[in-house]
């Protein structure tokens, strides 16, 4: 079932209705719906749709001719065209009679095969696509090729593209479309274990209790989420173990480059290269505080939900788990698990923000957000604000607070004596998953510009 993705759907059939030459580059991080996202919405149009394998030229060529010949409608094995330009102008003389699709799915491994695909593309685009109904999607799972070798300005196909489209994970709202019945709890809990990845999710059963997927989808040897992690980055890179020992490292709290090389076992220059390449998978990111821009606060987070959620829980079970004791290893991390959602609800209340900003809900639009951290001057204490965002004449400020019982007054006088940390007009707004005491409810009366907003009130 396809769910989600209306935005990105809506975004290619407005370019698709236009009636000329377009190329859409497609792009993001493995298992994020890409190809899913490409078919729904070529569903019912004429389509040639090719994937490139990491193979030979030749096995590719014989693949594109494969396409082209279903599309024409052409049935069994196709005759190979004799090479990639003959191929090409097969697509031109296709274009020349109707409107078409031409999908190149897993872009950058046909341009491994063959290299030339780059340039070949850009002289049939100037000197015969361009006018003609033409729709062109290219696809890829390397974002760094795609981002350098597609986008960027020494690429022959640089300036070809008529728009670009970096597919994310879905959001907390995309997700509830999977499981539409399932409490907002055990939402959140699936959400922050599988990061948002459409594929990831739909491994859970929403007719099972959460304890039941996790050790189903986590603490069983034979799951699909058990080996991913490590398949991942086999696929990806050439020396897993120390990408895995890095990984590792942040996952144990160790945030800085130093930390990570010290923890890794490697030296710290080394080290800036392998988090570089793990910054283009998006498996981690690099955050300053808000506003500041002095790269040496900077910090290094995981990014991708299932990394950070199986780097902190599976390794200290692995054993008890590949021996068949699952639910005893599920059973000593499941204390863990509120303190693993703190991040998760961080990431979900900042969704939450950006969808009233999008939509004019709240009283001052904001034009960025993130954390802030920094020290206190009158204390000499470190503090930090969960979001801080901020607009033309106005901050907010916010709390996030995933616990199982009642925010308290202590949690909003906190929030309101770190904004005495900022000049200026401030908002705030405090988040809880569950209620707020009475007391705290009173106070906030009491105070302008000042709201309470539940997590069953954001979903």
């Amino acid at each position: 079932m396809f769910v989600g993705r209306d935005h990105e759907l809506q975004q290619l059939k407005t370019r698709y209705d236009r009636k000329n030459y377009e190329c859409i580059i497609i792009y993001g991080r493995r298992r994020v719906g890409k190809t899913a996202l490409i078919r729904e919405f070529c569903k019912g149009k004429k389509t040639i749709f090719f994937t490139g394998m990491e193979t030979t030229a030749r096995e590719n060529l014989e693949n594109l001719s494969q396409s082209i010949y279903e599309a024409n409608g052409g049935e069994g094995r196709a005759p190979v065209y004799r090479d990639f330009e003959a191929a090409m102008e097969a697509i031109t003389d296709m274009a020349r009679r109707e409107k078409i699709i031409l999908v190149i799915d897993e872009y950058p491994w046909l341009a491994g095969s063959y290299p030339g695909i780059s340039s070949l593309l850009q002289v049939e685009i100037d000197h015969h696509w361009k006018d003609l109904d033409i729709y062109v999607i290219l696809c890829g799972s390397s974002m760094s090729f795609m981002e350098k070798q597609v986008l960027g300005h020494e690429s022959p196909l640089f300036g070809r593209r008529t728009a670009q489209l970096k597919l994310q994970p879905f959001t907390i709202f995309e997700a509830r479309k999977l499981f539409p019945h399932i409490s907002g709890e055990d939402l959140a809990l699936y959400y922050g274990a599988a990061g948002g990845i459409p594929l990831y999710l739909s491994q859970m059963d929403g007719n099972k209790k959460v304890e039941a997927n996790l050790i189903a989808n986590f603490f069983d040897p034979t799951s699909y989420l058990f080996e991913e992690p490590a398949n991942l980055l086999k696929q990806e890179l050439r020396d897993p173990a120390t990408y895995n020992a890095i990984i590792q490292a942040i996952a144990e709290g160790n945030t800085k480059l130093s930390q990570i090389a010290s923890k890794a076992g490697i030296e710290v220059s080394a080290c800036a290269g392998y988090v570089r390449n793990l910054m283009d998978l998006d498996i981690i990111k690099r955050e300053t505080p808000l506003g500041e821009k002095n790269s040496r606060r900077s910090i290094y987070l995981l990014k991708d939900g299932l990394f950070r959620f199986w780097y902190r829980f599976i390794p200290r079970s692995y054993s008890l788990i590949q021996n068949g004791m699952g639910e005893t290893a599920y059973r000593r991390i499941e204390p863990g698990l509120s303190d693993f959602m703190g991040q998760v609800f961080e990431e979900i209340c900042l969704q939450w923000l950006w969808k009233q900003n999008r939509e004019g809900r709240l009283p001052t639009p904001f034009d960025q957000a993130g954390r802030w951290w920094g020290t206190n001057p009158h204390t000499r204490k470190q503090e930090e604000i969960d979001i801080l965002a901020t607009g033309e004449d106005q901050m907010l400020l916010c709390e996030c607070k995933w616990r199982n019982e009642d925010t308290d007054i202590d949690t909003l006088e906190t929030l309101l004596r770190r904004g005495n940390l900022f000049e200026g007009k401030k908002s705030y707004i405090l988040f809880t998953k569950r209620n707020f005491s009475q007391r705290t409810i009173r106070k906030a009366k009491e105070i302008e510009n000042l709201r309470l907003v539940s997590y069953e009130e954001m979903i």
